[in-house]
């Protein structure tokens, strides 16, 4: 094992107050500049202790599987313990508390799998699903779900999931079941060529065609927000209006989201700061009148499967609670609006350019 040295490393915050029986996780940013070939398993359960955390090499594989390291880059990447480090990653480590220890494990979650391969799943999940193990989340979690209807995911850094919707998002995602589709859909996402479109109703009536590029980060005010900050990560959201409510007194406005980067709560963030809250959004301070959770869909999917290099389309139609919000908002049924939204020549093209 190559000798670590704390000039090497830095954390947010210092990880010596960070105990294995500790009920809260603490994040600890490392340089790998000395660990060049090194498994990321071994490397990290060196490179924790010289930095002050006392964790064995069992419990920092239990991080590993349940996703709490990452390579942070244009795009975070939740690494496997047998990667071998090129000596040039920053890493972000979440020492989780001893209630983790036991969140790997399979719960009969059940999952809508709206199409799947031997490399691949497609899963319409609903709001309310928490997508893997966290703080006030330990079990039957998606990935708990998943490591007991696919036991082989265990192989796998969070069974396989390889991006993020929150808890009260509903919508699509895509999970892998190997490693190799798992490392080429992280690629897809890094690289810009996995698409996600998300149908979202928000305060306001927004521009007819928008884009923000504000870097998020975690809210210094608020920890359980993220807000946009300019020492937070590079992020860019484009949207397109596909209708406006007719009420001047209370504007609302449906629009298509694409994510050009994937960073926590990024569209919520993004309309949260352009002044056009999501509905039902209460974080960030969004109007609950009408809906009982953020309004935001993960309506539509599409990747390049890793098998046969094809590139895969999926539509998941919003769940009933967004179609009655959208109703009442709007005095029209979803679909039906929906489909007359798509015969607009200019919202047509908009959307064809982003779903190649």
């Amino acid at each position: 094992m190559s000798e670590f040295s704390k000039a090497q490393a830095s954390a947010e915050p210092q990880p010596s107050e960070v105990e294995p029986s500790s009920t809260k996780s603490a994040v600890v940013v490392l340089s790998t500049t000395a660990g060049i070939g090194e498994r990321l398993d071994r490397f990290l359960a060196t490179a924790l202790k010289a930095h002050g955390v006392e964790v064995s090499r069992t419990q920092v594989q239990r991080w590993i599987a349940l996703g709490a390291v990452q390579r942070q880059g244009a795009e975070e990447q939740v690494l496997g313990a047998a990667y071998r480090l090129k000596g040039i990653e920053q890493l972000e480590v979440e020492c989780l508390p001893r209630e983790a220890d036991d969140s790997f494990a399979p719960d009969p979650v059940a999952l809508d799998v709206v199409a799947q391969s031997p490399d691949w799943l497609v899963i319409n999940k609903p709001a309310g699903l928490v997508m893997h193990p966290g703080a006030g989340n330990w079990r039957n979690t998606l990935m708990n779900g998943l490591l007991h209807h696919y036991p082989e995911s265990q192989a796998l850094p969070r069974a396989g999931i390889v991006h993020r919707l929150d808890k009260d998002t509903s919508g699509l995602l895509v999970v892998a079941r190997t490693e190799a589709a798992r490392t080429h859909l992280i690629d897809q996402l890094a690289q810009r060529s996995m698409g996600r479109l998300y149908l979202a109703w928000c305060a306001g009536w927004v521009t007819e065609h928008g884009s923000a590029q504000g870097s998020i980060g975690r809210d210094p005010r608020q920890r359980l927000r993220m807000a946009v900050t300019a020492q937070g990560k590079v992020a860019h959201t484009e949207w397109l209006r596909l209708a406006k409510s007719r009420d001047a007194s209370s504007p609302a406005s449906w629009v298509v989201c694409k994510l050009h980067t994937g960073r926590t709560h990024q569209i919520r963030v993004h309309l949260a700061h352009a002044n056009h809250p999501l509905l039902g959004d209460e974080l960030y301070r969004g109007s609950m009148h009408i809906f009982k959770r953020q309004a935001l869909h993960a309506w539509n999917l599409h990747f390049i499967d890793p098998s046969d290099g094809q590139l895969r389309k999926f539509e998941a139609q919003a769940p009933v609670d967004l179609q009655l919000g959208h109703s009442a908002v709007f005095g029209q049924e979803l679909e039906s609006m929906l489909a007359a939204a798509r015969s607009d020549v200019g919202i047509a093209a908009t959307l064809q350019g982003w779903l190649k």
